[in-house]
């Protein structure tokens, strides 16, 4: 019987070829799902756990509700992880699996706390830019389930320092 990260990765190519993406785009998808689902497998006991299936679920976004996002996009969302520093996956070693074009775009995702996190995403191209909200919808989509207090505070605080502006 297949893992679910497995069933995942078959729903992810089925997707891909749907989209209409090559069988050489599909496999490098493919080797992203893999890589991001390295360090869940090694660090998540609970294969029902939200994280657990988080990359698929980001790629499906795209490749289901978007389409046209090329596939180096795809594979940027595959691996970049806004949550938990445990289940990043390091630049240089997307570099050397997925190569610098995805790498390039996953150096250019901002993470939450980053000072420049809106300068970051309003700079970034379309492609990078969705990549970054899929990945973010998926991890807010599955907000519900955190029983954490704190971080459903720091989520929802509005520091003071900031000023929202209204059109009328």
């Amino acid at each position: 019987m297949m893992e679910r990260h497995e069933l995942m990765a078959a729903s992810v190519a089925t997707a891909a070829r749907g989209g209409g993406l090559s069988e050489e785009d599909v496999a490098l998808l493919g080797r992203a799902h893999a890589l991001a689902m390295e360090p869940r497998v090694a660090t998540i006991e609970d294969d029902h756990d939200p994280a657990y299936l988080h990359p698929g679920r980001t790629v499906l976004v795209l490749l289901q509700d978007v389409r046209d996002v090329p596939v180096d996009a795809l594979c940027a969302a595959a691996v970049h992880e806004t949550e938990r520093t445990d289940l990043r996956v390091g630049v240089d070693e997307v570099r050397r699996v997925l190569g610098d074009r995805v790498a390039d775009i996953v150096e250019a995702l901002p993470l939450p706390g980053d000072e420049r996190l809106l300068e970051r995403l309003v700079t970034l191209d379309r492609p990078s830019l969705l990549a970054a909200l899929a990945e973010r919808l998926d991890q807010l989509r599955h907000a519900h389930l955190r029983e954490d207090p704190v971080w459903w505070k720091e989520e929802h605080l509005v520091p003071a320092s900031t000023t929202i502006r209204t059109t009328t």
